[in-house]
């Protein structure tokens, strides 16, 4: 290894304890001043039932027990702001720090969603703005903010397919999902209560047309389809799929999570979509959702447009903004009040900050992909011998005839100081090594990865005991997966 690849992280390993394990009785980490006014007996105001002297189990630490505890536990975490995340069909871009800035200044942070909307015209103006620019970007007709998650905005898509299809008289049976497509399309059309058929890849990880044509009948609702789809390459037929899928009265759904590598290149409504959703997270730099606030916005074409979730934001004939509740053909309300509002800041305040160099993020993103790719076909099994997207993917075929796999790859590059790849994924790739540098990363940055990628493919064939048992230098090796997987501990005990 190089001197410039010499970039494990090290750490100091203190072996961190619980905060419960340091708790010694009578410690305390601040002091109260005396009360100013006369003291309440709780029990007495909310009832001796729902009152408690002292909370059980509660750590009693001092003030500097718990900084430095949380302070070193802070540094075990890998993230952005540290080094590249190279995890495949996630995205993981830099979040710029003014949308941080933006979304807590006054007046945005501290609304209230109840207020009545004549007083929050400035925050509906930010929603109806960020409506605007996403209609731009995908060439759509109608956008609902409303979904708080991209499963959710899938979900909320398919049921306006169902309800439009059902006004006209047949609902259909079925969605078809390619093998290329991300996990969830089939999840949400069984969910919508649609059966799910299979659509194969042909020989260069496309759709096969032909394949399409034979089993669009008059029982198919929809395709779901990912674009660019999740082995990195862009349904060059999409238009054609379209099409026939418009001949046979079925819909065209777009599953949108990979829009990082179109926008400002191309609208998915120009190419004949009926339907799709958007990760804002990933195309619009908002931080991920890791099961707290997320956003999943839906764009339709017009004859969609009267379905959409309730309520929908319109704009008056006097230009002020309200929320529109009068809709007899929406498929209702999704969630309590109308998206996760600071997101949705986030998402308006990145769009504005780049304007029409949005498209050069995007080629950014995908000569990135496209660099890798080049520089690592060579080492590693490249299933679609052609350019890429936003995110290329590997197999680890030479590899595993040493015995090495793609996991173990993505545990020895926890050595190099970066964070592993997408491990076998997509599922059409036997140990698919899912590589995507998003268009944060320099050209230093992605040199670095290269290297580090060409240098575990060496010890693969020289030394594969080094890679299989890696990492080496984190503070815990390597898990017992399987076990870990069957027999989790969810709760702590104190022993």
């Amino acid at each position: 290894m190089t001197e410039k690849l010499k970039r494990t992280a090290r750490h100091i390993s203190l072996g961190e304890s619980l905060i419960f394990e340091r708790s010694v009785p009578g410690k305390r980490g601040f002091e109260l001043p005396p009360l100013d006014v006369p003291a309440v007996d709780s029990a007495a105001v909310v009832g001796a039932e729902f009152a408690r002297s002292r909370v059980e189990g509660f750590p009693e630490v001092s003030e500097i027990e718990v900084i430095r505890h949380f302070t070193r536990l802070s540094t075990w975490n890998y993230a952005i702001d540290y080094g590249m995340y190279p995890l495949g069909s996630c995205t993981m871009k830099y979040n710029p720090r003014v949308n941080e800035f933006v979304a807590r200044l006054d007046g945005i942070a501290s609304e209230h969603p109840y207020q009545p909307v004549e007083l929050a015209q400035g925050c509906l103006k930010i929603l109806w703005a960020l409506q605007q620019i996403l209609l731009e970007v995908t060439g759509m007709d109608a956008v609902t903010l409303h979904p708080c998650a991209g499963a959710q905005g899938e979900y909320a898509g398919i049921l306006m397919i169902r309800a439009l299809l059902t006004s006209r008289g047949n609902p259909r049976k079925k969605v078809l999902v390619p093998d290329s497509a991300h996990g969830t399309n089939p999840a949400t059309a069984v969910t919508a209560e649609y059966a799910v058929e299979n659509i194969p890849s042909d020989a260069n990880g496309r759709i096969d047309l032909a394949r399409l044509s034979s089993v669009v009948n008059e029982d198919v609702a929809a395709l779901m389809v990912t674009n660019p789809n999740t082995v990195g390459i862009f349904e060059k037929d999409i238009a054609a799929v379209a099409e026939l899928l418009h001949s046979r009265g079925a819909l065209l759904y777009m599953d949108g999570a990979n829009m990082n590598a179109l926008a400002g290149v191309a609208r998915p409504g120009d190419f004949g979509v009926d339907v799709m959703h958007m990760n804002l997270h990933k195309t619009f730099s908002t931080p991920h959702g890791g099961g707290g606030p997320g956003a999943g916005p839906v764009a339709v074409k017009k004859s969609l447009e009267p379905f959409l979730p309730s309520p929908v934001l319109v704009q008056r004939a006097d230009g002020k903004l309200n929320f529109d509740n009068n809709r007899p053909q929406s498929i209702g309300r999704l969630r309590a009040f109308y998206g996760n509002f600071g997101v949705l800041v986030r998402a308006l305040a990145y769009a504005l900050a780049y304007g029409p160099g949005m498209r050069a993020a995007t080629e950014d993103a995908v000569l990135n992909a496209n660099y890798i790719r080049k520089n690592l076909e060579d080492t590693f099994e490249l299933p679609y011998r052609q350019p890429c997207m936003h995110e290329v993917v590997f197999s680890d075929a030479r590899q595993r005839k040493n015995g090495v796999t793609t996991m173990d790859i993505a545990k020895r590059l926890i050595d190099y100081g970066f964070h592993p790849y997408t491990t076998a994924f997509p599922l059409i790739v036997p140990g698919a090594m899912m590589i995507e540098p998003t268009e944060s990363e320099s050209r230093a940055e992605c040199d670095e990865f290269i290297q580090a990628m060409r240098s575990i493919a060496e010890e693969s064939a020289t030394t594969p005991e080094r890679v299989k048992t890696a990492p080496h230098s984190t503070r815990i090796g390597r898990l017992d997966e399987t076990t870990a997987a069957r027999k989790p501990i969810l709760r702590w005990k104190p022993q």
